[in-house]
């Protein structure tokens, strides 16, 4: 069993280009099956997820490669690919 505070502990590493994302500021959950369906990072910019200029990036769930101890590995691709919020 993974906890939401366990998750956003966890770097997120983008497997396409080596990058480190950051951690997880939000996740969105699909209020009708209850699943996790999303993760959010802060966008390109930020400080702490807290002060920047760019929008978060919204991660889908089948994205996600592999949750380990340390990292949340994801193909992201690129920033700009991805959704922002």
């Amino acid at each position: 069993m993974l906890k939401t505070s366990d998750l956003k502990l966890k770097e997120v590493i983008n497997v396409i280009d080596g990058k480190r994302m950051g951690n997880i500021t939000d996740i969105e959950i699909d209020v009708e099956t209850g699943r996790l369906t999303a993760i959010v990072v802060p966008g390109i910019g930020k400080f702490l997820g807290l002060f920047g200029r760019n929008d978060d990036v919204v991660i889908p769930w089948d994205k996600i490669n592999k949750i380990g101890m340390d990292v949340i590995l994801v193909e992201a691709g690129h920033f700009n690919d991805l959704k922002h919020d």
